[in-house]
């Protein structure tokens, strides 16, 4: 009975090697090949999004080519930010899948088994979600801030009894830089409430008091002369949206009547308008001769009776 001879150990080796050498690199370069196309494939369609989404005909758009009204331009430059935002944000997400997934896809081609790598994956994923949950919380309420475009770069707002002007925003924290040069940086998860000045249009709000005794329709009759000037004054005509109007008696004090003013503005031109108004305001009445009404105080001084009664006999 003859014995069949050994398989040659060369042919094995030389398969083996030539695996190692041609088969699995050129495998793992067609894989990091294909993720790259992907990855510039869905960039490009996210840019055709953003674009078409920037430049598609809205009624703020229409206004615009019509009237060219600041409100118009403003809402388009801020929708152009946010749709420029999302799809950045959109990039990063989709290039971090890819990276993961083409990267478990190469292992799995060096030999290395993926499975526990996936299942510890899982568990350190989960051990994260309990143990960051302000780091997570801070990243899903920046993502939610730029898709409702609850703020931008530039705007003036009122967070957390904090005010000032937004000079960065990520999605982890909002930098802001308050009136005395202050930098906060403030927690995006830790935002419940925002007040933005910047957003389309806002408010001159005068209060004028003046004394009981003043003719009521006089005051506001050069209250509107007022107001009206500014409104056709050269300078601030840009900046004033609306004519101002002139609402009325607005409070009773102790010892002033307050008569409000209304002018609404440009974002952010309210506090300009309104020093402006003010001073105009105060030359004009004035010249009028209407008092502008300030605080008095009178004092009392309580006689001592035996005091009194000793004077009496002295004067006596």
């Amino acid at each position: 009975m003859s014995i069949p001879p050994n398989p040659p150990l060369v042919s094995v080796s030389w398969s083996t090697l030539g695996e190692w050498v041609i088969g699995i690199p050129l495998r793992i370069a067609g894989l990091i090949l294909l993720a790259f196309v992907l990855r510039w494939v869905l960039h490009r369609v996210i840019d055709k999004v953003v674009v078409r989404a920037v430049e598609a005909p809205t009624l703020a758009s229409k206004i615009s080519k019509m009237h060219e009204t600041h409100e118009a331009i403003t809402a388009s430059s801020r929708r152009s930010q946010r749709a420029k935002a999302i799809g950045s944000l959109l990039k990063s997400v989709i290039t971090g899948i890819l990276v993961a997934i083409f990267a478990t896809m190469i292992l799995s081609e060096l030999g290395i088994n993926i499975a526990p790598i996936i299942a510890s994956a899982g568990i350190v994923g989960l051990a994260l979600g309990f143990g960051a949950q302000s780091l997570v919380r801070d990243y899903l309420s920046g993502i939610f801030m730029i898709i409702e475009d609850q703020y931008g770069v530039g705007d003036s707002i009122e967070v957390n009894n904090i005010s000032g002007t937004v000079e960065a925003v990520t999605l982890r924290i909002t930098r802001l830089r308050a009136l005395d040069g202050t930098v906060w940086y403030i927690p995006n998860g830790e935002i419940l409430t925002v007040g933005n000045h910047s957003q389309n249009w806002a408010r001159a709000v005068i209060d004028v008091g003046v004394g009981y005794q003043e003719d009521l329709g006089k005051v506001q009759r050069v209250l509107r002369e007022v107001s009206n000037d500014l409104w056709t004054d050269d300078e601030f005509k840009g900046q004033i949206i609306e004519e101002p109007e002139v609402t009325g008696v607005e409070a009773l004090a102790a010892d002033s009547i307050t008569v409000r003013v209304l002018i609404k503005t440009l974002p952010l031109k309210q506090w300009a308008i309104a020093r402006e108004m003010r001073q105009r305001i105060k030359a004009r009445l004035d010249y009028e001769g209407i008092e502008m009404p300030f605080g008095q105080r009178i004092i009392w001084h309580r006689e001592d009776k035996a005091a009194a009664a000793e004077e009496e006999k002295a004067n006596a």
